[in-house]
């Protein structure tokens, strides 16, 4: 299947925010406050789906209500990008209501990450449409500590260079959606190289528990000379477990290389454990493997195309992870 890649931002482009997982009810009005200054300050009009405060006893809205906003947002030839509104646990309710023509047939950008993984790489797998794995609509609600993220959504959606992705210098893992002013900052100790090598190939993936939702049917992309971008959200045996489970799945020995994000402190995932596992998998030893990228569930984060080229160079002494434009 052909590439697909959408056209890039340019200032005064409307962008629409829709809830294909949990509700925008979720977000305090202060948040989303804070979240439309920023896009507004970028350049950008936001505007929103019709159905996205609607929510029920599972943090989210209908099926109906979902696939209509979707619909909606890619059909109107006004809207250049969406925005999810925050991530969950049911994008994979939707997939067998998508109608697939209407993305192919009016591609723009799509970015969201955690639950959003699942229609990130299901699109680009249907469809051949390059979406991207990014901050949703909630992340842009916080007021500080975001130079970096908007820097990296920016480069990757608005620009045709290829981008260099630099570790940021320092990292949080804050409940800053309850308390705004307090933040706890960490120092960015930079990457950590488990495997080295080059490698080069299309970038797929986003979080772990999304991406295997899709092994074995029809929405799972194909791995083939394939680079995979993993964040996850589990204890250290629970990503064991997960990533054991993708490892078995066909193709998985086409991959050429995997890059893993960081971890939440909660999963108490040390360096030296994450090496542990990475090393306990033989079909892992052959490929080179960088962790500790800005991506996943703590900020900053960068923005990265799931369907894209991707170049990753993993050294001890010098690593570098390159995203082609086109």
């Amino acid at each position: 299947m052909k590439t697909i890649y959408p056209e890039k931002l340019k200032k005064n482009d409307e962008i629409r925010v829709i809830a294909p997982s949990s509700s925008l009810a979720h977000i305090a009005d202060d948040n989303r406050r804070i979240a439309i200054q920023r896009l507004t300050e970028i350049g950008f009009h936001v505007t929103f789906g019709n159905n996205v405060d609607e929510t029920d006893e599972f943090g989210s809205s209908s099926i109906a209500s979902r696939i209509a906003d979707l619909h909606a947002a890619f059909s109107d030839k006004k809207v250049k990008a969406i925005l999810s509104v925050l991530g969950g646990s049911n994008c994979n309710q939707l997939l067998k209501y998508i109608d697939w023509n209407v993305i192919k047939n009016n591609t723009k950008i799509f970015c969201g990450f955690s639950d959003i993984t699942v229609l990130n790489n299901a699109i680009f797998a249907k469809t051949g449409l390059v979406t991207y794995s990014g901050p949703h609509y909630s992340t842009f609600g916080q007021k500080l500590y975001m130079d970096y993220t908007l820097e990296y959504f920016r480069k990757c959606l608005e620009q045709n260079d290829p981008l260099e992705i630099l570790p940021s210098d320092f990292w949080t893992d804050d409940k800053w959606f309850l308390d705004q002013d307090k933040r706890l900052p960490i120092k960015n100790e930079g990457y950590l190289v488990i495997n080295e090598g080059q490698a080069e190939g299309t970038l797929l993936g986003g979080n772990l528990f999304g991406f295997n939702i899709l092994k074995g049917i029809e929405y799972f992309p194909n791995l083939e000379d394939s680079i995979i971008y993993l964040e996850d959200v589990s204890s250290a045996a629970i990503f064991d477990m997960e990533l054991q489970s993708l490892i078995l799945v066909k193709n998985f020995e086409k991959v050429k290389g995997l890059v893993l994000g960081r971890f939440q402190q909660y999963s108490q995932m040390e360096n030296g454990t994450l090496t542990k596992i990475i090393k306990s998998k033989k079909k892992l030893e052959r490929i080179p493997i960088i962790a500790n990228v800005d991506f996943g569930h703590t900020n900053p984060m960068i923005t990265f195309p799931i369907g894209g080229k991707v170049q990753i160079s993993a050294m001890n002494n010098e690593s570098k992870i390159v995203i082609s434009a086109h």
